[in-house]
């Protein structure tokens, strides 16, 4: 019998804890979940008898280190800034750790540790980062193959809500963590774009998004993410003059979300006194007033626009414009809309969500030059088994099977960019509808 230890029960891991209790009885496992709240680890774990509930405080070391001793191997969806609790935890007993977060400077400061150690640490092994990795090294080994030569590497993906249930002036509903879609862009974006390397602060990232053509979906926007120059060694393109990896969402939400940038709602520094501030007072906290004009019409006068434009629809329907008081106490003001976002954009129980995602690469081969489009559309079944969900929890799942499985021969900190771990995830991927078409130009 082999032990698997979840840390995390949240929205991401509803498939995934499916995916490995249905695993359990061919594969002779026993799974642990582990979270604070433990309603909400019996209310996706059920009655199974291959799995223990675990409701702990992730930062009792004590409590953890018993779990992590006891386990084979261990899985992380845990907030990215706790992953380090776990990552020494894995390093100290001789645990495998996989995650689906990014690689962080402190889990790297380790990377020699781990090596020594003989232990496969592999992160970035879910949605994007994870499938993004797969599918586009596969390309990318697949043109190289054939001699290829790339010269351009563009790559998008989005969490949205499905056509049939985009009712709402944002074009949007949280089907993940919300306090990542609060601080999303926050460090800004930096890319190459033919030859030059571009930079774009946090304050104007939403405010030049440009559109891309999706097959049976139409436009979407696209911001650049985080920092793209990071993947130009892993994915050895050091030397094309294109490279970015950006995020996806429908035109409307950026503008809108442009606008709370600017209204300084997403700052996560300063922190506020909400008791007895209305919405307004705090949605308004850096304007000047005046008392003649309606809540509308100050909002729109500072924003340079109509007071029947779409943005003013979309602060009114996040509840900005209204009397109402916070009452959350101190706060920052990224937490207050976090607050928000969470009661105003939440999905409904019939809601469903999708994954969007998209490779464009050119290359030369034989005189001729090429573009690649490769996408993948991914559809959630209900607002608890999300396209999410099922995309950020599956291959994580598949990869915990190969690994207890000793499919692999693999040590270190790693990224899945090799076809031994690509190549049969992805296919497994495709039992569960998430696949991709190609086309060429």
């Amino acid at each position: 019998m082999k032990h698997i230890l979840l840390f995390g029960a949240g929205k991401s891991a509803t498939c995934l804890i499916d995916y490995l209790l249905v695993n359990a009885p061919r594969q002779k496992w026993h799974v642990t979940v582990a979270d604070h709240d433990l309603m909400l680890i019996k209310s996706k774990t059920g009655k199974s008898y291959y799995v223990t509930p675990a409701a702990i405080d992730i930062k009792d070391q004590a409590a953890r280190q018993k779990l992590v001793q006891e386990t084979d191997l261990v899985i992380s969806l845990l907030p990215p800034t706790l992953h380090i609790f776990v990552a020494k935890d894995c390093l100290q007993f001789g645990k495998n750790l996989l995650t689906a977060s990014y690689i962080d400077p402190e889990v790297q400061k380790l990377e020699k540790e781990i090596e020594k150690a003989g232990l496969l640490f592999m992160y970035e092994m879910g949605l994007d980062p994870g499938i993004d990795h797969m599918s586009a090294m596969k390309l990318i080994h697949s043109i190289e193959k054939k001699g290829g030569q790339i010269s351009a590497f563009r790559s998008y993906c989005g969490g949205l809500i499905s056509p049939e249930s985009n009712d709402n002036p944002w074009q949007y509903k949280i089907s993940w963590n919300a306090r990542n879609v609060v601080t999303a862009g926050s460090s800004g974006a930096t890319y190459r774009e033919k030859g030059k390397v571009k930079e774009i602060p946090y304050e104007h990232l939403f405010d030049q998004t440009k559109t891309i053509h999706i097959p049976s979906l139409g436009k979407l926007a696209y911001y650049p993410n985080r920092d793209s120059l990071g993947y130009m060694s892993a994915y050895k393109l050091e030397e094309i003059p294109t490279f970015m990896r950006a995020t996806l969402r429908y035109p409307d939400f950026c503008e809108g979300w442009s606008t709370l940038v600017k209204l300084g709602l997403t700052d996560d520094k300063e922190k506020v006194q909400t008791n007895e501030l209305t919405y307004f007072k705090w949605a308004s906290q850096h304007m000047k007033i005046d008392k003649q004009l309606s809540n509308e019409e100050n909002i729109a006068n500072h924003l340079g626009i109509s007071a029947k434009s779409k943005i003013i629809r979309q602060l009114k329907y996040l509840g900005l414009l209204n009397g109402e008081e916070i009452n959350l106490g101190e706060q920052t003001n990224a937490s207050v809309l976090q607050n928000i976002v969470e009661s105003r954009l939440s999905m409904e129980q019939a809601d469903k969500d999708m994954i969007v995602m998209m490779h464009e690469i050119e290359f030369e081969r034989r005189g001729m030059t090429t573009k690649l489009h490769s996408f993948m559309i991914a559809q959630g079944e209900d607002n608890m088994r999300t396209a999410m969900a099922k995309t950020v929890g599956l291959p994580l799942g598949i990869m915990a099977k190969l690994l207890l499985q000793d499919k692999f021969n693999l040590t270190g900190l790693h990224i899945p960019i090799l076809p031994d771990i690509y190549n049969p995830i992805l296919k497994e991927l495709e039992d569960y509808n998430i696949r991709f078409e190609e086309s060429f130009e």
